[in-house]
């Protein structure tokens, strides 16, 4: 009988020790992180973001930057737009805020729904923001389209926030849409928090991760016809009419430009993205941090030497 209570003890002794090491081991929840017994939600992991090639700009510059003509942006880079190909920077991985420049992000998280004219309600909260613009109206009907070009001419920040509510139904909602698509675009040092670049905590990108968001806009059709006009004719919901210019000064004034976007806050300085094409040839320009007195000329001088080192390529049908 004492033999057998040794056997039970012992069996019992290792059962008990057993238990004891199951139960010292983390264990998995179904997200793969380990749960240690607490009470604390396990947050489920973000779901990467679809990469969509096509828009990687290359690690290093082509040219020397004794060679590069001197331009005063804080950061800037320039990139062949047909091939990626990084062509001159500065401070291009800096994060730094980038003002109204984002709005062309706006826009293709708004292309990205389609269905340009359905007709969209501007509400009373859309019309409570400074400092450019349309004066919109609670009340008042538009198409998606009507209101998409206003905003990409004349960077109106009314309509910007008329646009991201249709879409995703706030602000917050459609700024987390707007740092979804930055992601899809390759661009890993980006975050946004509104749809107009007005400044706020947090929300910063950098020239390279502009870059690559802009040569997205310059292969969109809608965006591409938008920027490139000088005058835009705007029907207000009463039938009165007014004509937009564009906040790009550089159209009209460089043969070569064919558009893009401006942007300017205390926070950020004056920004610029624009491009231009000659002989088949295509370049984008990001400038961020810089001043008004320096811009266009700066814009002017090294997208035109960009232009004379581009890859001459033939033009995509949606160009």
């Amino acid at each position: 009988m004492a033999h057998w209570k040794r056997i039970a003890h012992h069996l019992f002794a290792s059962l008990s020790m057993l238990l004891v090491t199951a139960c010292a081991q983390p264990q998995t929840s179904p997200y793969g992180t380990p749960n240690y017994g607490t009470n604390y939600p396990v947050a489920r992991p973000v779901q990467p973001a679809v990469y969509q090639p096509g828009y990687e700009v290359g690690d290093e510059p082509m040219f020397a930057a004794s060679n590069v003509p001197a331009i005063n942006a804080a950061s800037y880079i320039l990139i062949d737009a047909s091939t990626g190909k990084h062509l001159a920077s500065r401070n291009a991985e800096t994060a730094r805020a980038v003002a109204s420049t984002q709005k062309i992000l706006t826009a293709l998280v708004v292309l990205d729904a389609g269905n340009l004219d359905k007709r969209v309600t501007v509400q009373s909260s859309d019309v409570r923001v400074e400092p450019t613009v349309l004066g919109l109206r609670p009340g008042d009907t538009y198409t998606r389209r009507h209101l998409l070009y206003a905003f990409l001419i004349k960077s109106c920040n009314d309509v910007a926030n008329v646009l991201a509510r249709d879409n995703a139904g706030s602000v917050s909602a459609f700024a987390a849409k707007m740092t979804a698509k930055a992601r899809s675009l390759g661009c890993t040092n980006s975050r946004f928090y509104n749809p107009h670049g007005l400044t706020v905590p947090g929300q910063y990108s950098t020239a390279r991760d502009m870059a690559r968001i802009a040569m997205a806009a310059y292969r969109n059709p809608v965006i591409r016809d938008a920027v490139r006009r000088k005058y835009y004719t705007f029907t207000r919901n009463d039938g009165r009419t007014i004509t937009l210019k564009s906040t790009n000064d550089l159209l009209g004034n460089m043969p070569e430009c064919n558009g893009m976007k401006t942007g300017y806050t205390n926070a950020s300085g004056r920004c610029l993205i624009s491009c231009a094409t000659s002989r088949g040839r295509h370049v984008i320009l990001v400038q961020l941090g810089t001043k008004t007195k320096y811009i266009w000329n700066d814009a002017r001088t090294l997208m035109t030497w960009g232009l004379q080192r581009a890859k001459s390529a033939g033009i995509a049908a949606n160009w």
